[in-house]
């Protein structure tokens, strides 16, 4: 994964001037978007949109130091008017272009590199599980992707359940874990630009057909799934062990993520010190040559 990684950073320099293509980062990195996104993120410490902004300005800032004109420099980089790149340039490096080219100031933002950083004493609890195919029975709503915070479009969908499908929901629920599931997928391309939709499930896994007409039902194939519980502090150590499953575990697993819905569930209590939770994301082993 960490050489796939590398090989985008060789592929991104030649093309700053240029659109990056998501179907062509997906292809070398080998994962969707949504999930390349979310592992870019939290290896990198910062969005891939943001990182090819970074070196572009970089890029930019030695080319004004060496005589480029800024009108020319704003273009080439893809900004739509000189005003943009300039107030983008001031927001990286504190001076505007011309001041830059003036007095010869200049940050560097040099291309990543992916490294193994061999950690002590960090471990995750994971079980690998064969699931048969099986169903998610409930209601969906297509909602802005969103990565931090509280997403208020999945608060609005969870809210406008009615008792009747709750209670619809409940008789069909006979897989394991018996309660309300989280599930994600049918993801928009066009993260790079940090915007886009999923579609958003609420519901119960069943081995039953739908019989309901204010239900939906989404059939899941069957797959090996890597399961991660964890439990403390909630939202906190949920959030945390997302980050570690793609910046820790991912990378080094032997396993690589399919393009099926990423699932989750939670346990709440009386108290937000201590919740169960569980994220499940659909895997199959890496070939020998991968």
């Amino acid at each position: 994964m960490l050489q796939q990684f590398n090989q985008l950073m060789d592929y991104i320099e030649p093309h700053l001037t240029e659109e990056i293509s998501g179907k062509e980062i997906s292809k070398i990195v080998g994962l969707s978007d949504y999930h390349f996104k979310r592992m870019f993120s939290y290896m990198a410490g910062m969005s891939l949109n943001e990182y090819i902004k970074n070196r572009r300005l970089s890029v930019a800032n030695v080319e004004l130091i060496n005589g480029a004109k800024v009108t020319d420099i704003a273009y080439k980089y893809g900004y739509q008017s000189v005003e943009g790149f300039s107030r983008a340039f001031r927001e990286w490096i504190g001076f505007l272009p011309s001041e830059v080219a003036k007095n010869k100031i200049q940050k560097s933002f040099p291309k990543f590199t992916f490294i193994i950083n061999v950690r002590g004493g960090i471990s995750m609890e994971f079980k690998i599980e064969k699931k048969e195919k099986f169903n998610i029975v409930g209601v969906s709503k297509r909602v802005p992707i969103q990565f931090e915070g509280v997403n208020n479009a999945i608060s609005e969908l969870a809210q406008s359940i009615t008792l009747q499908q709750r209670d619809e929901m409940h008789k069909l629920g006979d897989l394991y874990p018996h309660q309300v599931l989280n599930i994600s997928y049918d993801f928009d391309e066009g993260y790079l630009e940090e915007k886009g939709y999923l579609t958003h499930m609420i519901g119960f896994a069943t081995t039953q057909e739908n019989p309901f007409d204010d239900l939906e039902q989404l059939s899941i194939e069957e797959s090996l799934w890597a399961i991660f519980p964890n439990q403390g502090p909630f939202p906190a150590t949920f959030q945390e062990t997302h980050a570690k499953i793609y910046s820790e575990w991912l990378p080094y697993s032997g396993y690589e993520i399919l393009d099926l819905p990423g699932i989750s569930f939670i346990k709440y209590n009386d108290s937000s010190e201590n919740v169960y939770s569980e994220i499940w994301m659909a895997v199959k082993e890496k070939r020998a040559s991968e």
